[in-house]
């Protein structure tokens, strides 16, 4: 029998014969374009070859050379081009950039030479040379036709996501509104899209356009987008389960498939491992630090798998100190992160990310650990097959909204993590933060896409109630702050009540927030790590909590800060409330005391309970591995919640408010029966029920006819 040393010798033979035919194709064809023997076509030809065998170096090469060989040739531009590629992907910009200089001297007609060059300065981080190329493509392509329809849309896409990240959210908007209103199909374009007019606070949020009617929009809608857009749970879930289906990429695990590995830990530790972008100066990092440190070594092993953006500096030192095995998979592909979790053997894998940027959904989708679990990073279910487990507590799911997930949902007494020993800053004056000494100030330092129009009609409603008192927001951009002022004043409110902070290192913004005498929460997303912040510095907030988990955070902490007095039961309580306070100092002081009074010993703060109790169900999960009781989400009929979801109009009415809000969907459900029968679903449609609701809907029918 062969042995394993003759195998790999076998390999080395075979990769070594690979390299000598590579070695042979490259001088051949030097040999023939130093001699001008070669086109451009078989050039192309044999540089792909090397390329696609690991060698593109050599192809690099064998351009270079015969752009130098063929000087007066008007392909030029087309070798040139492709070099540029390959030095772009050989780590060389300068290299690139000349090369794409020189491709547009031959032909300033080539329009992909522009998008690239573009590019290779973004990544340079030259923004106005970048968008300089960009624009030349515009003017080049005021007239879409053929070919250019691409290269057109490639670079309003472009333009759309550097101008977004440079805040110039009105211009990058427009950009992607034309790339949409030339091509209405293309999902990625209308969730940036919609995200921006969220951020903007441009109300209604959803205007229909050509190609594209109310129902078509509050379906593109990225799953994190829905959730700030509308408290109705039952369309989260379908958009996050559609979401996961179509955009990410659901590939089998292979070799790193270990859903039935066995678990025994009969002689060692559980091994958790944590996935995310966030564990740096990020809200996460933020909430994630200290658990790390007070993790139980002795029972746990635990891994982290960072694919964020490099931040080796600052919170992150601190957390990689405190966690045993950490890795960086930003830039392995999923199935090689796939396989490296794997190699771990790990028990438990935890998303931390769920539906949010840089998101590594794919690698769960290949199911290297045989638990995974979503927690922490996406308020929401994420509606996929392979996440068995959701952590979050009792207020935000109450065991009548667990319908809402397609996890299994367990409980701490708190869901979210905290850290003790966030540093924070020399407080300031209010004069020094601009407000004014005197006045009630309200304060709400959640980001701009979170304010929706019904939020911000209560807020002027209190404004007016309370004369003389200021509502402290967080900055957006120019455009934004200028956009709620002029809401303010169609309201009957003084745009100048509006007082705007700008946005300060988290030191420094946890050391102004005492200055407010009251935190408003938003709906339907409210504030999640910036409620704990506000309490751990002593500020009291009210909150409405409504149907989805997003809308629920804020109750649950202030719950669990010792002040469930200030979880109101409905909209008009929660103005109400906020007038009260505003009347009386006395009972906002008496709040601020019992914050401080209850720091050390409330669920909100205990990170020593809370790991335990995380611990605990970590445990728990073991159990029902082993028990054979591992759970299987039930994705059933979610086409049909989300057929019924996106056919209401959300920005008409608060649909959370609705009383008969599953009725809504029974009848929808009902309806689609009729004509394409439903399986029974763990929702609201439970198969005998769901028989009565038909019946019920066909009398009703008979009875209008």
């Amino acid at each position: 029998m062969p042995s394993l040393s003759d195998a790999k010798g076998a390999v080395e033979l075979r990769d070594a014969l690979e390299r000598r035919v590579t070695q042979d194709l490259f001088v051949r064809t030097l040999q023939k374009i130093t001699s001008g023997g070669v086109d451009i076509g078989e050039l192309i030809g044999v540089a792909g070859q090397l390329t696609e065998s690991g060698e593109p170096a050599l192809a690099q090469q064998l351009y270079r050379v015969w752009v130098s060989c063929n000087g007066e040739s008007p392909q030029r531009f087309i070798a040139l081009f492709n070099c540029s590629v390959l030095s772009t992907n050989l780590g060389d910009p300068a290299a690139a950039q000349a090369e794409l200089t020189a491709a547009l001297a031959v032909n300033p007609d080539f329009i992909p030479s522009y998008v690239n060059l573009g590019g290779v300065f973004e990544r340079q981080g030259a923004m106005p040379a970048a968008m300089e190329q960009w624009n030349a493509v515009l003017a080049r392509l005021a007239t879409v036709c053929g070919p250019n329809v691409q290269y057109k849309l490639a670079t309003l896409k472009q333009v759309g996501r550097v101008l977004g990240e440079q805040q110039d959210l009105d211009n990058a908007e427009a950009a992607l509104g034309e790339a949409l209103d030339i091509n209405p199909n293309q999902n990625d374009v209308l969730e940036q899209f919609l995200s921006m007019r969220l951020s903007q606070c441009k109300w209604p949020v959803i205007e229909p356009r050509e190609g594209l009617d109310r129902r078509a929009m509050t379906g593109g809608m990225h799953p994190l987008s829905t959730s700030v857009f509308t408290d109705d749970p039952l369309l989260q879930l379908a958009v996050a389960a559609r979401y996961s289906e179509l955009h990410v990429a659901e590939k089998p695990g292979g070799a790193a498939d270990r859903r039935h590995a066995p678990i025994d830990l009969g002689k060692r530790r559980l091994r958790v491992g944590y996935v995310s972008s966030d564990l740096r100066d990020h809200a996460v990092g933020y909430l994630m630090a200290e658990l790390f440190e007070v993790h139980d070594r002795s029972q746990v092993e635990v891994f982290a798998y960072y694919c964020g953006v490099h931040a080796p500096e600052g919170l992150q030192q601190r957390i990689k100190a405190s966690i045993e095995h950490w890795r960086e998979i930003r830039d392995l592909s999923d199935e090689a992160a796939a396989a490296l979790i794997a190699a771990d053997e790990l028990d438990i894998l935890v998303d931390v990310n769920g539906h949010t940027r840089d998101a590594r959904t794919a690698v769960f989708a290949r199911r290297p650990a045989p638990i995974q679990v979503n927690w922490l990073g996406y308020p929401g279910t994420m509606g996929t097959p392979y996440h068995q487990y959701l952590v979050a507590d009792p207020w935000i799911i109450p065991p009548e909204a667990e319908m809402y997930f397609t996890e299994k949902v367990l409980r701490l007494p708190c869901y979210q993590p905290n850290d003790r020993k966030r540093a924070v800053a020399r407080r300031p004056t209010r004069a020094e933060a601009g407000l004014p000494d005197e006045a009630f100030v309200f304060c709400c330092f959640n980001g701009s896409q979170k304010i929706q129009r019904f939020t911000f009609e209560r807020w002027m409603e209190i404004l007016k109630g309370a004369p003389g008192s200021v509502l402290w927001l967080l900055e957006a951009n120019a455009p934004t702050n200028a956009r709620l002022r002029t809401y303010a004043e169609a309201a009957g409110v003084d745009p100048a009540r509006l007082v705007f902070a700008p946005k300060l290192a988290n030191a420094h913004h946890l050391a102004r927030y005492p200055l407010a005498d009251l935190f408003l929460d938003t709906s339907p997303y409210g504030a999640h790590t910036t409620a704990s912040d506000a309490l751990w510095m002593g500020v009291p907030m009210i909150t409405v909590s409504g149907r989805s988990f997003a809308s629920r955070v804020c109750g649950s902490l202030v719950r669990s800060a010792g002040l469930p007095d200030l979880v109101l039961p409905g909209w008009d309580a929660y103005v109400a409330k906020a007038l009260e306070l505003a009347g009386d100092p006395g009972k906002v002081a008496a709040l601020k005391a019992r914050l401080e009074a209850n720091r050390t010993t409330c669920d909100l703060f205990d990170m020593e309970k809370l790991a335990a109790r995380l611990e605990g169900l970590y445990r728990e999960m073991v159990a029902d591995y082993r028990a054979g009781r591992l759970p299987r989400p039930d994705l059933s009929n979610l086409e049909a919640y989300f057929a019924i979801g996106c056919g209401l109009d959300h920005e008409a009415e608060d649909v959370g408010q609705r009383a008969d809000y599953h009725e809504i969907y029974r009848r929808g459900l009902a309806e689609r029966d009729l004509v394409r029968p439903l399986r029974p679903d763990p929702r609201l449609w439970p198969g005998e029920g769901a028989q009565a609701a038909v019946q019920t809907l066909k009398t009703r029918k008979a009875r209008a006819s």
